[in-house]
């Protein structure tokens, strides 16, 4: 859509102008469809006269006039034209009507609107108190007749006043997780007592301004612009943004299981979290063991939840949120929690000392261990290494030194996740391809009492 302003308008090719307007005419090009090249609104029609200027034989140039009934209907050229030179003039504009200027066998097709007819009025603004969860009602009081036009074939056409109305809500900052106020403006093609918008999520006014006409006019003349701002509204409407974040581990000798997006290996922490918009009042997470919430097993009031998962099973947990007086209420997403079973597998050999990296430190497999304790000896009795880490394990050494090959012991009393007593006992066998260097330079303690 093009705009364009003058004291005198003028068209591209600088033929069509409006003399004697007291302010700047309004120029809009319309869509192809309507047939038409230009459509001018001005202040007031009154004593404004319209001038075309040939840009070849002014006695070519011919007017006519249409209505609503469309372009079909002006068969008679116009009377009262004034000639002077290559200008011709019709000295008094009949507003919201249509014109042909054909110039040779080139036509011109204009619509002119007086806007003094279907001017904006604005009186007051108000909020309806019975707006609902999702929507606010503001009520405008005032007028404002639809601005209208016709095409060439005779179709009603109204122009958009592009009526604004203003307000504050919140909006959900995923980069800083938390909920920013942000101006947002809608705009009315039409003048409506009742407007609907989406419901502001934070206390606000609303104010409703127009239309693109005064606005157009609005710097020169200030108190042409109609603007209504409404009382303070306090926000009913809610929302909420939830996060569930678990806490990594990165141990290479615990069992995953994979495509769990929450879960898997137990013990596992989990922080949930709800960020809630200003009118959220009732604030709880749930959990249930079925993901219908059919029973609510455990709630938790705040919104940030830390919880350390041991007991093997699937649980769901969504958070519920409403506002002061329970109209408006919802959930957030449900999240899934899966806790596998445990298991426990043992190795009986490695090779510390020969390749590092491969095979040089003895661990279990594990998954869903939530208690453990492991003792190794050597073949005397000895304690060489205890730990209480499942991810943990044992580099073979002792007091700082490789032990000698041979075979050690075990023994593990752990429990699952899963409620399952896990009592391990059994041999390490630690094996080298080079027992001692040559020439007796150094060597492996075997430690002994």
């Amino acid at each position: 859509m093009l705009l364009l302003m003058a004291t005198a308008v003028t068209t591209v090719m600088a033929q069509v102008e409006f003399v004697g307007n007291t302010k700047p005419v309004y120029e809009e090009i319309p869509e192809s469809n309507t047939g038409l090249n230009y459509l001018f609104v001005l202040y007031s029609a009154q004593g404004v006269s319209m001038t075309y200027t040939a840009t070849t034989d002014p006695d070519n140039v011919t007017w006519y006039e249409f209505g609503e009934e469309g372009g079909g209907s002006a068969i008679d050229p116009m009377t009262g034209i004034q000639r002077n030179g290559n200008v011709t003039t019709l000295p008094q504009v009949v507003a919201d009507r249509g014109y042909i200027i054909t110039e040779g066998d080139h036509p011109t097709y204009i619509w002119v609107v007086d806007y003094s007819k279907c001017r904006l009025q604005l009186n007051s603004a108000t909020v309806d108190p019975e707006s609902d969860c999702g929507t606010a009602i503001i009520h405008v009081e005032g007028s404002g007749p639809d601005v209208v036009y016709y095409t060439i074939n005779g179709v009603r056409r109204v122009m958009n006043r592009e009526i604004k109305i203003t307000y504050n809500t919140l909006e959900w900052n995923s980069d800083d997780e938390r909920w920013d106020e942000k101006q947002v403006v809608e705009t009315e093609p039409s003048f409506k007592n009742s407007i609907a918008v989406p419901a502001p999520l934070c206390n606000t006014t609303f104010t409703v301004e127009g239309d693109k006409f005064l606005y157009y006019w609005k710097d020169e003349y200030q108190n042409e612009y109609q603007s209504k701002t409404t009382e303070s509204y306090s926000a009913t409407a809610i929302s909420v943004e939830t996060t569930a974040v678990q806490e990594e581990r990165d141990n290479d000798n615990e069992q995953k299981e994979s495509g769990t997006a929450l879960g898997s290996s137990a013990p596992v922490k989990i922080t949930f979290t709800a960020h809630c918009t200003d009118a959220v009042s009732f604030k709880q997470w749930q959990v249930s063991d079925n993901a219908d919430f059919n029973y609510i097993l455990m709630d938790f009031s705040q919104e940030e939840v830390e919880y350390t998962f041991e007991d093997a099973g699937t649980t769901y947990w969504r958070f519920y949120y409403a506002n002061s007086d329970g109209s408006c209420e919802d959930y957030s997403e449900t999240y899934t929690v899966n806790i596998g079973i445990s298991d426990l597998f043992c190795p009986n050999f490695f090779s510390p000392g020969t390749t590092e990296g491969a095979n040089d430190v003895w661990k279990v497999s594990y998954k869903s261990i939530i208690d453990f304790h492991c003792w190794i000896y050597n073949r005397w009795g000895v304690l060489i290494k205890e730990f209480t880490d499942p991810s943990d394990g044992w580099d073979g050494t002792y007091r700082g030194k490789l032990v000698s090959t041979g075979v050690y012991f075990y023994v593990i009393r752990a429990k699952g996740s899963d409620g399952k007593q896990h009592n391990k006992s059994g041999d390490i066998n630690i094996l080298r391809y080079e027992q001692r260097s040559m020439g007796g330079g150094g060597g492996y303690d075997d430690p002994v009492e």
